[in-house]
């Protein structure tokens, strides 16, 4: 048995140069795309915002069905009209993530009417702007229904269809708030951070899964309304990205199997500065960039 593991313990770090050459060699090397010509789509707030992006992004790259998930009918119908328009056959349906009932029986009439669901692209989402104290309890408890637990429904009623057919990918648009949060903006950050915690989970459980896979997209401020007055120090140097730009990227990293991903790729170096400065530098580098003052101006979606 010794041996065994002694073995086993000299194999590891082959096995990780291995997997890091790959990766590298992966960079350069023009990566083997996922057909999408058989997939049914299904983004949850795909209305406005990032999630319309993404529905016309998945259509422009050859999705088979588009299916749109939202609370406001007048947005899911323009952008149902225009992905159509687009070639692509596309449906909506009134469904508010955070109504574990509503979820279950929505994803069984998107069965009957449309499809096995292959991709599921969790984007809805809510920010309330506020600190805990002015929060009100209603709005928080609403954020976290929405922004974590709706993934845990809408994950259980579409995945299952998927690991028998051993064809699927969960998609999670999250924010890169899950690992570096800020005042202001608590419900959101608390929200964002738990989902994160939920797609690393699943991401390792499906390893052993063939053919269903996981990805997880963390951007940085997004122009888009819901967040809607939130005002950087430097938006020269750190300018907000384009929400048609973060459906680009997603669906990309989609297309390749991409576990994670965090845009723009400068916030790899504020992963890393968060796992090795002290709190008080950190401190220093939240002052100096304005994240502890952005979120004054907020307005949000009107």
């Amino acid at each position: 048995m010794i041996w065994k593991w002694l073995g086993a313990l000299l194999l590891f770090p082959v096995q990780m140069l291995y997997l890091v050459v790959k990766a590298a060699v992966c960079l350069v090397l023009p990566p083997r795309l996922r057909d999408l010509s058989r997939d049914n789509v299904l983004v949850t707030g795909g209305g406005r915002g990032i999630g319309r992006h993404l529905a016309r992004e998945f259509a422009r790259r050859g999705a088979r069905k588009i299916i749109l998930w939202g609370r406001t009918e007048k947005c899911l119908k323009e952008t149902t009209e225009e992905i159509r328009m687009m070639g692509t056959e596309c449906h909506y349906f009134i469904c508010d993530v955070g109504n574990r009932e509503e979820v279950y029986r929505q994803a069984k009439a998107v069965r009957e009417k449309v499809g096995d669901i292959t991709i599921l692209v969790n984007n809805a989402a809510v920010v309330h702007g506020k600190s805990l104290m002015d929060s009100d309890d209603d709005a928080l408890l609403k954020s976290q229904h929405i922004n974590t637990l709706g993934q845990f429904w809408t994950t259980k009623a579409f995945l299952p269809r998927m690991l028998e057919l051993q064809n699927g990918h969960i998609v999670c648009l999250n924010s890169v708030l899950a690992l570096s949060a800020i005042p202001g903006a608590i419900d959101y950050c608390t929200s964002k951070a738990s989902s994160f915690a939920f797609m690393e989970s699943l991401t390792l459980g499906l390893l052993d899964c063939p053919g269903v896979n996981a990805t997880t997209v963390l951007p940085f401020h997004t122009s888009t309304e819901m967040f809607q007055g939130m005002r950087i120090r430097f938006p020269s140097l750190f300018p907000p990205l384009k929400p048609e730009t973060v459906a680009r990227r997603t669906v990309e990293a989609v297309q390749m199997n991409q576990a994670f991903l965090l845009l723009p790729w400068t916030m790899h170096v504020l992963v890393i500065l968060k796992s090795i400065l002290p709190q008080a530098a950190l401190e220093e580098i939240h002052k100096f960039s304005g994240s502890y003052t952005c979120m004054n101006t907020f307005k949000g979606r009107t």
